[in-house]
C-alpha cells in the first residue's frame, strides 16, 4: 500500500521535489499535497523487510507486489506499443513467448509457499489474464489458497484489456473474480472511439471486446462489482491533448469509473533495440508533463483539485480531482530506472514466469531468485 506523507511545494519551493518535473509545480497553484513514497528510503528500517526464498535471504521492499505472468496463449490485443515485444539489447527469451507446462500450477505452489509471511500485493498482468478462462480460474484458486495459506496479502489488483469478459466464459470470469475479490480493476481502452482505439489496441479477429458495445457493457459490469479505473495510454493518433482528456473523462464517468489514468509511453533510454513497437513508441510518444500543461491551459482547470504525488521506484504521478468528482491521475515511468532496481539484489518486484521461475524483474532469465527446477 502507498505510505502517506504530508508535504507542501510551490513554485517558488520546488528545487527538491523530487519526482515531478519542476515546470508543473507552477500549474499545482502551491496546493498542499500528499506524497506517497512507494519507493523506500534505503536507509528506512520501517519500509524493508528480510525474507528467505530457497537458500537466500533477501531485502525486500515495502510495498512489493507479486505476478503470476499471464502467458497461457498469445494475447488477444496486438497494441503497437506492446512492452512485451521490446527487444532489450543484452537479449534473453521473451516472457511473452513462454506457455505454461502441465507441471505449471505445481510450480506456482512451490514459489507462493516460498512467500509465506512476506507482505505483499497481487498484481495480475503479463499479456492477457483473462484470455484463457480456465487457466485464469486455476490461477485464481491457487493465489487464494495460498493467501489462506499464510502469505499476507493487502491488494488484489486486475490489469486487463477486457476480452475475456466479452466471451461466453465472460459471466463466470466475473463471478470467479468477484470471489477472489478484486480491490480495483485497471481496464484499458486507448480512445472512446472504437475504430481510433482499434487502431491502437488491434484486437485479433474474432473478439467481441473490440467493440464499444461490449467493451461498455463489460466496463458497467466490472464496475458494479469492484472499483473501476480505466486506463489510457496518451499518444499521437489516441489521447494527446486537453479536449481529448476531457472527452475520455466524461465517457469514463458514464461507464462507472471513479478513475482515469492517463499514462506516458515508458521512457526507455537506450537498453532497447530498433524494433517496430519501439520507433512507434518514438514516433507516438506525448510527454505526460506537455499533457499536463495543456490541460492546465483551459478554463475549467482552476476547479480541479491537486490530491497527491506518488513517487515510485520507477515512475511518478500526479492525482487530482476533476469537477465532476472523478480521480484522475497522470503518470510516466522510466524503464531504465526500473532494471536497475531489479539488478540491485534487494527485491522491489515479484514475477512467476511459465518457465517455473520466480524472478526479480519482467524477464524469465535474469534475476531469478527461486526456480521450481532446482526445488
Amino acid at each position: 500500500m502507498d505510505m502517506p506523507v504530508a508535504f507542501r511545494r510551490s513554485a517558488e519551493t520546488n528545487a527538491d521535489a523530487s519526482c515531478v518535473p519542476a515546470a508543473l509545480w507552477a500549474h499545482l497553484r502551491g496546493a498542499a499535497l500528499t506524497l506517497l513514497r512507494r519507493a523506500p528510503p534505503a536507509d528506512d528500517p520501517s519500509r524493508w523487510v528480510s525474507h528467505r526464498i530457497g537458500a537466500r535471504t533477501f531485502r525486500v521492499a515495502q510495498p512489493i507486489t507479486f505476478t503470476p505472468y499471464a502467458a497461457a496463449r498469445p494475447c488477444s490485443a496486438r497494441c503497437r506499443f506492446c512492452s512485451e515485444t521490446l527487444r532489450p539489447h543484452d537479449g534473453g527469451r521473451a516472457a511473452s513467448a513462454l506457455r505454461p507446462q502441465r507441471d505449471y500450477f505445481e510450480a506456482l505452489r512451490g514459489a507462493l509457499a516460498q512467500l509465506r509471511g512476506l507482505p505483499l500485493s497481487y498484481s495480475l498482468s503479463g499479456l492477457e489474464t483473462t484470455d484463457d478462462a480456465a487457466w485464469c480460474r486455476a490461477m485464481l484458486a491457487t493465489l487464494d489458497a495460498a493467501a489462506r495459506d499464510g502469505v499476507p496479502v493487502a491488494e488484489r489488483v486486475l490489469y486487463s484489456n477486457g476480452a475475456g469478459f466479452a466471451q461466453a466464459s465472460g459471466e463466470a470470469l466475473l463471478d470467479a473474480f468477484a470471489t477472489f475479490g478484486l480491490s480495483w480493476v485497471e481496464l484499458s481502452r486507448h480512445h472512446p472511439d472504437e475504430r481510433a482505439n482499434d487502431a491502437i489496441m488491434r484486437f485479433r479477429d474474432g473478439e467481441p471486446i473490440a467493440e464499444n458495445v461490449a467493451f461498455e457493457r463489460v466496463a458497467r459490469e466490472l464496475s458494479a462489482r469492484q472499483p473501476l479505473r480505466l486506463v489510457c495510454i496518451v499518444q499521437r493518433g489516441g489521447i494527446c491533448d486537453a479536449r481529448g482528456v476531457e472527452d475520455y473523462i466524461a465517457w469514463a464517468r458514464r461507464l462507472g469509473a471513479g478513475t482515469v489514468i492517463f499514462r506516458e509511453f515508458s521512457r526507455l533510454g537506450d537498453g532497447y533495440r530498433e524494433t517496430g513497437s519501439r520507433r512507434y513508441i518514438d514516433a507516438a510518444r506525448v510527454a505526460i508533463d506537455d499533457l499536463i500543461a495543456d490541460c492546465a491551459a483551459i478554463p475549467s482547470w482552476s476547479a480541479w483539485t491537486p490530491i497527491a504525488v506518488t513517487d515510485g521506484y520507477y515512475f511518478w504521478n500526479l492525482r487530482m480531482r476533476h469537477p465532476d468528482g472523478i480521480e484522475v491521475v497522470f503518470e510516466s515511468s522510466d524503464y531504465t530506472a526500473m532494471h536497475r532496481r531489479h539488478a540491485s539484489g534487494d527485491l522491489y518486484k515479484l514475477v512467476f514466469h511459465a518457465n517455473g521461475r520466480l524472478c526479480a524483474g519482467w524477464s524469465p532469465d535474469r534475476d531469478v531468485v527461486w526456480s521450481a527446477d532446482d526445488a
